[in-house]
C-alpha cells in the first residue's frame, strides 16, 4: 500500500497539506560550527530517504518542510544598497512569514517535532548552516563585497568607513531579520546561543573581507580625528586628513565627547570595533599623547615647573577618559554579559601617566641641549620635569645617549669657538648638577666635551683668562669667558688638592658608596663647582700654572688696581699649594715694591721737571713711571729696543740713577715695547689725546719738526727712514703708522711709496666725512695693535727666541762640516750645547725650513746647507 502510495503521488501532486520532498539538488553543506571560521563548502549530495513504510511520510513531510523554509529564506538576487534609504531595503529584503511557512520552520527547528529528530539522525538538514554559506555568504560576495570595496576606493578617509559601516548594517539586518523574527523562537532556549554564534561568524566574514590596509587606515584617521576633537589637541599637526580647525567651546564638548562613541557602537555592531580596532586606537592614542605633550609643554621651561601635574592631570580627568568610554564601546556586548570583568581603570590610569611621563621626558630630552644654550634662573622648569623621568636607568642612559648625540652635532665641530664651547660647557655643569647632584649624568656627557677641549691649543689660555676678566668690563666683556668670573664672584672658595683628589675620608660621616650606574672612570668629589671642573682640563698642575703666570704678568703690567687678581690667587692657592704659585707672588710683590720705589725716586731726583740740558722752554717734564721687575721669576717679556724721545730717555737716565742710589747692588735695563704713552697731539684744527704702546708715540714723535725739515712744508716720513732713524724693526713701524692713520692724524701720500704725512686739518680730507670708511680703518688699527701689545711673549715666540741661541752652534757646524742630515745636527747639538740640546726633532726641523724661506739655508738630497750668494 505504501508503494502504491508514493506511485499515485508521483503522478498526482498531493494537496498542501501533506508535504512532499525538496528538490533532490537543494544542498546540504558541511562547514565548521558557529562560531569558528567559514568553511569551504562541502560537495552536494541528495537527502537519503528512509525506505521503511513507518518513516516515508515523516521524510516527505521534512522535505517538503525543507523546500518552503529554503525558499522563504532566499534573498533577491541585487546588492543592499544604503543610498536607497532604510525603508526601500526593508521592502525589497524583509519578506513576511504565512503560517505555512512557520509551520516548515517549526517542524524543521523545533526540538519536540519529528522533523527535528530526522534531521538529527540523517545529519544533513541545518538550517541555519544552509542559511549562512549558501544564503548569505553568495549574496554578500556576489553583490556586497564589490560594492564595500568600491566605496572604501572611492571615498576619502575616514568617510568611506562610515558609508561601509551603513551598508554592513542594512545587510546585516537584512541577513539577521529571518532568523530574529521568525526562526528563533524554534530554538533551544529562545534561540540566543545559535544567534550569538550566526552574529559572530557574520561578523568574522566582515571584518576578513574587507581590504585589511584601507580599513585600518580609516578607523586610524577616525579615532585620531575624533579624539584630537575632544581632547583639544591640535589636528593640523597630527593629520592632514583632519580637515576642520575649530576649537571647540565647553558647551560643545560633551556632545562632541559623546559623538565617537555614537559611532563607534555603529563600527562595532557590524564587527569593525575588533580586537583588530582596540590594537589601532592603542597606537593612535598613542600618537596623540606624543603630539600632546609637545603642543602643550614644548620650551615651557619656567620655574616653578607644574607641567608634571598638568599633565596627570590632563590623563586622568579627559584623556583616561576618553579611552575607557571608546573600549567600552568596543566591546561585544553578549560577551560581556557572559564574562563580566570589571577592569582596573585606576591601573590603565597609572600606566598612561607613566607613559605621559616619559613622553615629557624624551621631550625634554630633545630640548635639553638649547635649555643648557639659554640656562639662567628662569629655565630650571626643564630640569625639574627632567628630574621626574631620569628615576630608571633606561630613561638615564635615554637622557644622555640623546644628550651627547646632539652635542657630537651641534657643539663639538671645527666651526664652534674654544670660547663658545666653554660656554655651554659650564652651562651643562651647572644644569646637569641640578638634575644629578651625584654627578653620574654629569660624568657621562662630559667626557667627550673634555676630550675635546683638550685638543684645542687655547682652551687653558682662554679658561685662565676668563678667571681673571671683569664681569662689569662691557667692553672687553665679549673677549673674556666672563662666566667663569661671575662663578668666582659667587663662590667663596675652591676646593683645596687634598679634598679634590681624596677618594675616601675616613673621618667624612655623610659618606655615600658610588652610584651603581656610575661609569668605571667616575670620581666623586665632595662639591661640584664649575671653575675646578675648568681647571681639572689640564693634565697636569704645571699646565695650568704656566699659562696663569703669563696672564697674571699682562695684567699686572697693565693695570693698577690689582683686587680680583689678588683674590684669584689666593683661591688657585688653596688648590695647589703656596709653592706652584711661588713666581706670582713675586711677580705681585715686584709691582707693590715698585710703586713705593717710584715715589721714592721721584721724590729724590725730581723728575717732575727737566733738566736744563735739554731744554730751558719747557718747565714741566713728562709724567714718568716705571716698574721695577725681577727678570728671574717674570715669564719670557718682549724686549725689542728702538729709540724714544729724548726727554724721556733723559727722565729714563735719571731714573736709573736714582735707583741705583736706593738699590746700590742692582742695575736697570729697560723694556722699551712694554710701556704705555698717553700722548696729547696739537694740530691745527683739534687736540687728540690717545693711550698709545712706547712705539706708536716714538713714531708720531718722529713726525715734529727738525731743522732738516722746510718750516713751510709739513713732514713727511717714509717707512724706510722711520726705521732708520728710530732703529725699530719695520712691522713695528707699519703697525704704529697704520694706528695713527686710523685716527685721522697722518694719511699717505698717494704719489709717493709708503710715505706719510700729518693731517694737520680735516675740512677738506674726504676720509673725515660722515660714512666713510674710516671707522673701519681704526677698527683695524685697534686690532694690529691689540695683536703687537702683548708683553710677554707666547710659547711659539719662547722657542722661536731660545732657537736663535743655537743658530750659531747649526750655522758654524755646517760651515766647516758642510752638508749635514737633520739626525746628524740634532746629534752634534746635543754634544757640543753646554747643558744639552733641549729641543726635539719637530722643533729644529721647523725652525731650519724657516731659515730657507729667509734664504740662508738650501736644503737638497735630504741634507742642510749655507746658501751662498
Amino acid at each position: 500500500m505504501a508503494v502504491a502510495d508514493r506511485i499515485f503521488a508521483a503522478v498526482f501532486p498531493p494537496s498542501s497539506d501533506i508535504p512532499i520532498p525538496t528538490p533532490a539538488a537543494t544542498p546540504v553543506l558541511g562547514s565548521s560550527s558557529f562560531g569558528d571560521a567559514v568553511a569551504s563548502p562541502q560537495p552536494y549530495h541528495k537527502v537519503p530517504s528512509d525506505p521503511s513504510t513507518d518513516g516515508a511520510a515523516e521524510q516527505i513531510k521534512l522535505n517538503r518542510s525543507w523546500h518552503t523554509a529554503t525558499t522563504f529564506l532566499s534573498l533577491p538576487d541585487q546588492p543592499i544598497n544604503a543610498s536607497e534609504g532604510e525603508e526601500t531595503v526593508k521592502r525589497r529584503f524583509l519578506k513576511p512569514c504565512d503560517p505555512e511557512t512557520s509551520k516548515a520552520l517549526e517542524y524543521i527547528l523545533s526540538d519536540t517535532s519529528k522533523g527535528r529528530q530526522l534531521s538529527k539522525i540523517q545529519g544533513g538538514y541545518d538550517l541555519l548552516r544552509w542559511y549562512f554559506e549558501e544564503v548569505v555568504l553568495e549574496h554578500y560576495v556576489k553583490h556586497m563585497l564589490p560594492l564595500l570595496v568600491s566605496v572604501l576606493d572611492q571615498s576619502s578617509v575616514p568617510n568611506g568607513l562610515f558609508e561601509v559601516a551603513k551598508h554592513l548594517h542594512l545587510a546585516q539586518m537584512a541577513y539577521l531579520y529571518p532568523l530574529q523574527t521568525y526562526i528563533v523562537q524554534f530554538l533551544p532556549h529562545g534561540g540566543k546561543a545559535d544567534l550569538h554564534r550566526f552574529q559572530t561568524d557574520l561578523r568574522g566574514l566582515f571584518v576578513h573581507t574587507l581590504p585589511r590596509k584601507k580599513v585600518d587606515d580609516g578607523l586610524a584617521a577616525f579615532f585620531r580625528h575624533q579624539a584630537s576633537l575632544v581632547l583639544d589637541v591640535d589636528r593640523a599637526q597630527l593629520a592632514n586628513q583632519c580637515a576642520e580647525k575649530e576649537c571647540l567651546n565647553p558647551n560643545d564638548r560633551k556632545i562632541e565627547r559623546e559623538k565617537p562613541c555614537n559611532w563607534m557602537l555603529d563600527l562595532q555592531g557590524v564587527g569593525l570595533g575588533s580586537h583588530q580596532s582596540q590594537r589601532i586606537f592603542a597606537e593612535v592614542m598613542s600618537e596623540i599623547l606624543t603630539a600632546y605633550v609637545k603642543i602643550a609643554f614644548a620650551r615651557k621651561w619656567k620655574t616653578p615647573s607644574r607641567n608634571v601635574q598638568d599633565l596627570h592631570a590632563w590623563i586622568k580627568h579627559d584623556f583616561t577618559t576618553f579611552i575607557a568610554e571608546m573600549l567600552d564601546n568596543m566591546q561585544d556586548k553578549l560577551l560581556q554579559k557572559v564574562n563580566a570583568q570589571t577592569p582596573d581603570a585606576h591601573a590603565d590610569m597609572e600606566k598612561w601617566q607613566e607613559l605621559g611621563i616619559n613622553r615629557l621626558g624624551a621631550l625634554r630630552s630633545n630640548e635639553l641641549f638649547d635649555v643648557v644654550l639659554e640656562w639662567d634662573d628662569n629655565v630650571r622648569g626643564a630640569i625639574e620635569d627632567l628630574k621626574v623621568y631620569v628615576k630608571t636607568p633606561s630613561s638615564r642612559t635615554y637622557l644622555t645617549n640623546t644628550f651627547s648625540r646632539v652635542i657630537n652635532h651641534r657643539l663639538l665641530q671645527p666651526g664652534a669657538s674654544t670660547k663658545e664651547i666653554l660656554q655651554v660647557y659650564i652651562s651643562i655643569i651647572k644644569a646637569f648638577t641640578l638634575l644629578d647632584p651625584r654627578g653620574v649624568l654629569l660624568d657621562r656627557v662630559a667626557r667627550p666635551i673634555r676630550r675635546y677641549l683638550r685638543q684645542r691649543d687655547d682652551t687653558i689660555s682662554i679658561v685662565v683668562g676668563g678667571l681673571l676678566a671683569d664681569p662689569d668690563d662691557s667692553v672687553n666683556a665679549n673677549d673674556a669667558l666672563v662666566e667663569l668670573a661671575v662663578e668666582m664672584r659667587r663662590q667663596n672658595n675652591l676646593l683645596s688638592a687634598e679634598d679634590a683628589d681624596v677618594e675616601l675620608d675616613y673621618d667624612d660621616m655623610e659618606w655615600m658608596p658610588d652610584p651603581v650606574d656610575a661609569g668605571p672612570e667616575y670620581k666623586r668629589s665632595k662639591k661640584s663647582d664649575v671653575i675646578g671642573s675648568l681647571i681639572s682640563l689640564c693634565e697636569s698642575k704645571d699646565v695650568f700654572v704656566k699659562e696663569f703666570q703669563k696672564n697674571f704678568g699682562e695684567r699686572l703690567l697693565k693695570e693698577y688696581g690689582f683686587d680680583r687678581e689678588i683674590r684669584v690667587l689666593e683661591l688657585l692657592k688653596l688648590r695647589f699649594g703656596e709653592a706652584a704659585l711661588q713666581a706670582c707672588e713675586v711677580m705681585l710683590r715686584d709691582i707693590q715694591d715698585s710703586r713705593r720705589v717710584d715715589v721714592s725716586i721721584h721724590k729724590d731726583q725730581n723728575l717732575n721737571t727737566l733738566g736744563s740740558t735739554l731744554s730751558e722752554q719747557q718747565d714741566m717734564a713728562p709724567q714718568f713711571h716705571s716698574r721695577v721687575l725681577s727678570h728671574l721669576f717674570w715669564p719670557s717679556l718682549h724686549s725689542e729696543t728702538f729709540q724714544i724721545p729724548p726727554a724721556v730717555a733723559e727722565l729714563q737716565r735719571r731714573y736709573a740713577t736714582g735707583f741705583e742710589t736706593i738699590k746700590q747692588s742692582r742695575k736697570l735695563t729697560w723694556l722699551q715695547a712694554l710701556g704705555q704713552v698717553t700722548v696729547t697731539l696739537d694740530l691745527e684744527d683739534r687736540p687728540v689725546t690717545e693711550k698709545v704702546q712706547t712705539w706708536q708715540a716714538s713714531v708720531i714723535y718722529a713726525f715734529q719738526h727738525t731743522e732738516q725739515d722746510p718750516p713751510s712744508h709739513p713732514v713727511n716720513r717714509s717707512v724706510s727712514e722711520l726705521v732708520e732713524r728710530l732703529e725699530m724693526s719695520e712691522a713695528l713701524v707699519v703697525n704704529a703708522l697704520t694706528f695713527w692713520v686710523g685716527k685721522l692724524v697722518l694719511k699717505a701720500i698717494p704719489d709717493e711709496h709708503q710715505t706719510y704725512t700729518v693731517l694737520e686739518t680735516l675740512s677738506h680730507e674726504p676720509a673725515a666725512e660722515y660714512g666713510t670708511t674710516s671707522a673701519a680703518i681704526a677698527a683695524a688699527a685697534e686690532t694690529a695693535t691689540a695683536a703687537a701689545a702683548p708683553a710677554v711673549l707666547n710659547e711659539h715666540e719662547v722657542t722661536k727666541e731660545k732657537m736663535e741661541v743655537y743658530a750659531q752652534y747649526v750655522v758654524g757646524m755646517l760651515t766647516n762640516g758642510g752638508a749635514m742630515p737633520l739626525q746628524q745636527i740634532i746629534m752634534m747639538l746635543k754634544l757640543t750645547v753646554p747643558g744639552g740640546f733641549p729641543f726635539g726633532n719637530e722643533e729644529l726641523k721647523g725652525y731650519l725650513e724657516g731659515e730657507i724661506r729667509s734664504d740662508r739655508l738650501d736644503f737638497a738630497g735630504g741634507c742642510y746647507k749655507i746658501k751662498h750668494r
